[in-house]
Order: structure tokens, then sequence, then C-alpha cells
């Protein structure tokens, strides 16, 4: 979660209260509107806080029109009352709500089995609140299987974590918190993602393992997982370095096993140690949950399970929180039970499609140059094309947001700094309708945008809130 500093001026500033939010005593509640910045000091009627809040979010964005978010913003109603109805069930708890346990643990076998664990019966994971706990809960293990190999040298030696320049934010946080030294391998030209000759020069005798995205989030491309377990063994072959990968499936894990089944990325390669995923995003689920699993109960040293004996019952955890909603698990449960296989598919295949018709049209307008099509993750990357110089991709985003869309335009990192892109994220919920009207905007705009002299923003890195 992002860090908040308090007001910046000392003065403090009331809340406005309409006369006909308070139930009984209007002019009651408006003289006693409470303070923006420090509790009240007397209750308020539930109704009039409940209108203050809606007020105030009502600016911001609708979510339904974000193209940058990964996160889902639909469900059926029917998943809204089942998590209404378990929103009170703290997770951890597992001896006062075992059935609520007992889906989790039932998510955790069919996710083995859509991943091909060698035996989904002795698979080992874990609910999390999303793919960022589920990485550090995959980075600690990694670290300490690697640790534990190398008892002679650690705590002397660093050890390093071999990823490409895409990686999400959350594996600098791995890296950072956990005191492993990240090593990263650059974008070269029009390969925006890890390398797998490039990832295996970087490793050594302190490789803790190698992550590979099934999906990045710059782009929407998969890296090639399969390639880099190849280049992996080969090095084993050279060297004797055994290397483990975990996969970063939080967007492709949940598309590539239904649109993808030939696509080997998973746990038929034996060096994929373990594999996480967003179920609030491709998963199909509200935020926050996400889930982590590993191929075997080796991959995951014993020594990080804490058994806790809570209220009466002996429960193996591995999290870094506490108590949590059971509310997400259930919803991940029935989109589970909802879609089956085939509804799964149904509901990609059609994102998919959005993603890549949208991305044709917007190529045949003609200022714009595709870098990928929709046709891995449903999502893709474009900028403007070399010929174009009186807007760029800062200029369409800030116009687009005038209509309601939010699209992120951004820089690439190191090695491609000079690259700009906008990306559009097709998610469920984000029909083909709602693409025409946003292509028929962007149609729109485009006339305008033709006769700037030049683009009108100057702080690219102030023109967007934007980053991964």
């Amino acid at each position: 979660m992002p860090l908040h500093e308090g007001p910046r001026q000392s003065g403090e500033r009331r809340m406005s209260v309409n006369p006909f939010y308070g139930p009984a005593n209007p002019l009651g509640d408006m003289t006693e509107a409470p303070p923006t910045h420090r509790l009240p000091d007397q209750p308020i009627a539930p109704a009039t806080a409940h209108q203050l809040v809606r007020d105030e979010l009502m600016l911001d964005g609708n979510a339904r029109l974000n193209l940058a978010t990964f996160v889902t913003t639909w469900m059926e109603p029917e998943a809204g009352l089942l998590m209404a109805e378990c929103r009170d069930k703290n997770m951890i708890d597992k001896d006062e709500y075992p059935r609520t346990a007992e889906l989790e643990r039932r998510c955790v076998a069919m996710l083995a089995d859509l991943w091909n664990a060698p035996d989904p019966a002795t698979a080992v994971g874990c609910s999390t609140t999303g793919s960022s706990e589920a990485c550090m809960l995959a980075g600690m293990a990694l670290k300490r299987r690697w640790a534990r190999r190398n008892a002679d040298r650690y705590p002397g030696a660093r050890p390093n974590l071999v990823m490409g320049v895409n990686v999400q934010v959350c594996w600098e946080k791995f890296c950072n918190f956990w005191e492993v030294e990240a090593r990263l391998v650059p974008m070269e030209g029009e390969r925006f993602h890890l390398d797998p000759q490039a990832a295996t020069e970087l490793c050594d005798e302190n490789t803790i393992g190698v992550v590979g995205i099934l999906g990045s989030t710059f782009d929407g491309s998969y890296e090639p997982i399969a390639d880099l377990c190849a280049a992996l063994d080969a090095l084993q072959e050279r060297t004797g370095l055994d290397v483990p990968v975990h996969v970063d499936g939080a967007s492709g894990a949940m598309v590539a096993p239904f649109l993808d089944e030939d696509l080997v990325w998973d746990f038929r390669l034996p060096r994929v140690a373990s594999i996480n995923t967003s179920g609030h995003k491709y998963g199909l689920v509200y935020p926050g949950v996400g889930w982590a699993l590993w191929r075997d109960a080796e991959a995951l040293p014993e020594e990080l399970v804490f058994r806790v004996n809570y209220l009466g019952g002996d429960m193996p955890t591995f999290a870094l929180n506490f108590s949590r909603p059971g509310a997400q698990v259930v919803a991940q449960y029935y989109t589970f039970l909802r879609l089956g296989r085939d509804g799964y598919r149904a509901v990609q295949q059609a994102a998919r499609d959005v993603a890549t018709g949208m991305a044709a049209r917007i190529e045949a307008l003609g200022d714009f140059r595709l870098l990928t099509r929709g046709d891995q993750l449903p999502v893709f990357a474009f900028t403007t094309a070399p010929d174009v110089t009186a807007y760029d991709v800062f200029d369409l985003s800030r116009r687009l947001r005038e209509n309601g869309w939010l699209v992120p335009a951004y820089t690439f990192p190191a090695n491609r700094q000079d690259l700009s892109v906008l990306r559009v994220v097709c998610r469920n919920g984000f029909s083909a309708d709602l693409a025409e009207l946003l292509t028929e905007d962007l149609e729109r705009l485009l006339p305008e945008l033709r006769r700037q002299p030049h683009s009108l923003i100057r702080d690219k890195s102030a023109a967007t809130g934007f980053h991964h």
C-alpha cells in the first residue's frame, strides 16, 4: 500500500453537510460537521456518514473504464452476495471456519491440477492477499533452500536473484527486504523481457533462482519459460549449478492453461519449483486474493511453515500477515465452480478477441506502431509512429482521461528509456462494445492532436500517475 502523509496545512477543514442528509435534525448535523483529518468528537447518523463518504468517492475514476489495471472490476451479483456473507470470517481461523478452509484447500488442489503438478495430491500451496505476497513467499523459499545447500558459506556469501528488468515492483521489494542482490537482464532492441541466455550468464553459485514472467506488465508478452529452463539445464551440465525457476504467473497462469494449452511453462518443466498467480486478475475475483504453489513439499522448506495452536486447532501457515477475510477465497472457489475449464476458456478467449481486434483497429489508423497485439495476455502496448511529431503518448493519455478512459502512458526501463508507450488491458467486463467506444473516442481526438505544433506535456514523469 502507498505511504500517506498528514495534511500539509495546519488549519483544520470541516466537511460540508447538506441539510437533507440529517434524518431527524438536519441543522444539528450541519453544525456538528466532522473534521477531515482527526476523529470527530461525536457520532453522526449512519446515513449522513454514508453519504459524506459516497460523495467523496464520486471523484474516483470509473473502475470499468480503467484500462491500466489488471485487477478484476466486475463480478456476478451472486459472487458479490457470497463475499458479503463471508467478509466477517477470519481466514486464519480454520478451527472456527472449517468449510472456508476446505474451500481454500480445494482451490489449491484445482490449481495444482491446472498447472500440471507431478502429483496434485502432494503439491503444496496457500492463498495470499495477492501476487505480491505470493512472490515474497516464493522468494523466501528459494532463499532458504539456497542457504541450506550453502550452509558452509552463508551468511558470508550474498545471495542473488536473476530476473528481467521488466519484473513487477514486488520483486524489487523482495530483494530489498530480504537482502538479496537483484540481477536484472536489460531490455535490448525489440526484446522487452528476459533473454534465457543472458539470464544464465548472470547465474553463479550464489543464485537462489531465476524468475520467469508469464505475462509482462509492460507489454503483455510471455517470457520463454521452457527456453529458460533448457538454458539452465545446459548450465548445470557445464558447471554443476542447479538453479531453480519460479514462474510469476500473476496474469498468464490463469490465461495460458485455457488458451495456450500446448505452451509448456508450468510444473511439466522439472526445473519449475513454484508458481504464483493473482486470483484477482485473470482469476476473475475482486481484490485481493493470490495463490502460491510449490511442486512438492521438498520445494518449500518445512522450517518456513509455522504450526500454530490457534483456537484449539493445529494449523500450518505460511504467510506474511495473519488475519484477513475469507470472502475472496470463497469467491475464487465460486468462480472455479461456476465456470469450469470451458467457462474460463470462453471468458479469456473473449478478452483476447477484444484485445487483438482493438489492436488491429488502432494500427490501421496509421498514427501508431504496435509493440504487442494482445495475442498472449489480452493486453497490448503501442507507441506513436516515427513520423508523428505533433503529439506523443502522454498527450493522448491525457486527452482520453478527459473522456473518462484511464489508459496509462509510461516510459520503458533501462536500455529502452527512449520508448514511451500506451498500454491497454482487456479484462472480463471490458466488452467489445466498450472497446468500440474507446476506439471511436481515440479517432475523434486524432484530428485535434495532429494540429498541435508539438507535444504539450513537458514533464513526462508527472504526466501520469501510473507506475509499475
